[in-house]
């Protein structure tokens, strides 16, 4: 299975950006997706979460900004992205658990300008 990360990219603060992410393949079985950011000299860390039933769990840090979403039938999990601040300017991953094994995108840059 790949996951194939889109989205990222340069805004400036206050703008948004849309994520997206989609496991190639077939003959597997998805569970929970989820979004982890690696900030500048920090550790990769949790963004966003949904499970397979849909309910997203959110940290305080990016609560009432970002939004993830996700559809089965296209094996795809989205993260809508608001109000983005300079903090948030990092790599991020898709992460999705795939038979019951973690796998990770390659990651895909987001920079948001003060």
């Amino acid at each position: 299975v790949q996951l194939v990360e889109s989205g990222g990219g340069l805004v400036q603060a206050g703008g948004s950006l849309s994520l997206s992410c989609s496991a190639s393949g077939s003959g597997f079985t998805i569970s929970n997706m989820a979004w982890y950011r690696q900030l500048p000299g920090k550790q990769r860390e949790l963004a966003s979460l949904i499970t397979k039933e849909g309910l997203p769990m959110v940290p305080n840090s990016v609560k009432g900004r970002f939004t993830i979403s996700r559809d089965n039938d296209k094996n795809t999990v989205y993260l809508q992205m608001n109000s983005l601040k300079p903090e948030d300017t990092g790599v991020y991953y898709c992460n999705a658990i795939v038979d019951g094994s973690p796998s990770w995108g390659p990651g895909t840059q987001v920079t948001v300008s003060s």
